[in-house]
């Protein structure tokens, strides 16, 4: 069988609104490694989007699964539940940032956790509004996509936006965005169109991910901080992609010396497996009513079993500091290339959540079209890249963190070559 077959009927059974940035067809995988219907094998350094932190089909992983998948794959926790789900609960409540009593529930998608944390703030504190920034990504329902920071495309098309949410500018040095401005855009919106008193929640991502993985200053999280205790607003951080050791923290608010009231998750929790979260403050978790929270696939057995063994890895084979490790390696790499390639504008990222950003040769504007191409160069040379940011000019790098020396020094290789052929076309 031949992708382009495969790609052809695609076109004929799937909806075009699921956007694809490859028409590779996976066939197998295991660890950084993945095989397509073909026999080719590529080197994955998307990790489903930060979701297989663990690496495809890792042992323990399947291993709990499995065992799962032999005992029972589904009761519905409203209706017949299991302990485990409890277990991973008090886990999480123990691991997430923040000196006080926690609860969680869990749920199946990160957009559905981000739903079901303003919903819990909304009830929490009895008040309608919601502050978000620009640039961030929190989902594609209605509520997801109306916090989210970013027109094109997950707005377009879908009509009026869920109300009372606000949007302030994220700070940003290269696109000359100050912590100071926004934090003074947040007095402005406070002064002109929004009492604190209305406001919920504010909501950002600790490092956005969708809109560049631009990490948020240390100033920015401190001052939100104390702006929630001052008008009695919940925080939350959406840690769906940052979390589970992406950053080199496990989640990467640890970083920050102050915590969130609630705290978002899904992608890296359960190793590939669909399965969500929020847990946070108890009093704060416990305002929704009985019945207001939950879901009928929510903390499936499969998705359990698979999270406590991927906490279980995190830990055994300590992948905070593996990521640590592999971030340094690549930024070092990418500065490297950046002396001979002036579209290189910046390299960041806390841990191995690490992005390169490109502009045009003179520095003075995005440059999308060079950033294609380098995603473009590295596919032919059997690379996977993803790329992001509000102006589409953003590689992120996501490769597993148990991804092995060799190959990973492989893809280094392929990289620096992906990124001269792009200068050269």
């Amino acid at each position: 069988m031949l992708n382009t077959e495969i790609s052809a009927r695609r076109e004929t059974a799937i909806s075009r609104g699921v956007g694809m940035q490859t028409q590779i067809y996976a066939e197998r995988a295991l660890n950084a490694e993945v095989w397509d219907v073909e026999g080719q094998r590529y080197i994955d350094f998307a990790a489903g989007i930060a979701v297989v932190n663990t690496g495809h089909n890792h042992p323990k992983v399947k291993a709990a699964v499995t065992k799962q998948l032999d005992a029972f794959t589904h009761t519905c926790h409203q209706v017949l539940p299991y302990e485990n789900y409890i277990s991973l609960a008090e886990r999480l409540n123990n691991l997430v940032p923040g000196d006080f009593d926690k609860k969680t529930v869990f749920v199946t998608t990160g957009a559905e956790a981000v739903e079901n944390a303003i919903k819990v703030a909304r009830a929490y504190t009895g008040r309608p509004a919601v502050i978000a920034f620009g640039g961030g990504f929190h989902g594609r329902t209605f509520m997801g996509m109306s916090l989210t920071g970013k027109v094109a495309p997950y707005k377009q098309g879908f009509g009026a936006m869920m109300p009372d949410v606000y949007h302030v500018p994220f700070p940003i040095d290269v696109h000359g965005v100050s912590t100071r401005q926004s934090l003074d855009a947040l007095e402005k919106l406070f002064k002109a169109d929004l009492d604190p008193k209305r406001v919920a929640a504010i909501i950002f991502e600790p490092v956005q991910g969708e809109g560049g993985f631009y990490p948020a200053p240390s100033e920015l999280v401190r001052e939100m901080r104390a702006l929630c205790d001052e008008h009695g607003i919940v925080l939350i951080a959406d840690e769906i992609q940052t979390g589970f050791a992406r950053t080199g923290n496990l989640f990467a608010m640890e970083a920050y010396g102050v915590a969130a009231d609630l705290t978002t998750m899904a992608k890296g929790l359960a190793g590939g497996l669909p399965l969500a979260g929020v847990c946070g403050r108890a009093d704060i978790m416990d305002a929704a009513g009985p019945g207001g929270l939950g879901g009928t696939y929510g903390g499936n057995p499969l998705g359990i079993a698979a999270a406590h063994a991927v906490l279980d890895v995190i830990e055994e084979e300590q992948l905070c500091a593996r990521a640590n490790q592999l971030g340094s390696k690549l930024k070092q790499r990418l500065e490297a290339i950046r002396q001979n390639t002036p579209e290189i504008i910046d390299v960041r990222g806390p841990g191995f959540m690490v992005a390169a950003e490109f502009n045009t040769p003179d520095g003075k504007a995005p440059n999308p079209e060079m950033t294609n191409r380098v995603r473009q160069e590295a596919l032919k040379r059997n690379l996977i890249l993803l790329s992001c940011g509000v102006y589409g000019n953003v590689i992120r790098f996501l490769a597993p963190l148990t991804i092995e020396d060799e190959i990973f020094a492989e893809a280094l290789d392929i990289l620096e070559e992906s990124i001269q052929a792009a200068r050269e076309v």
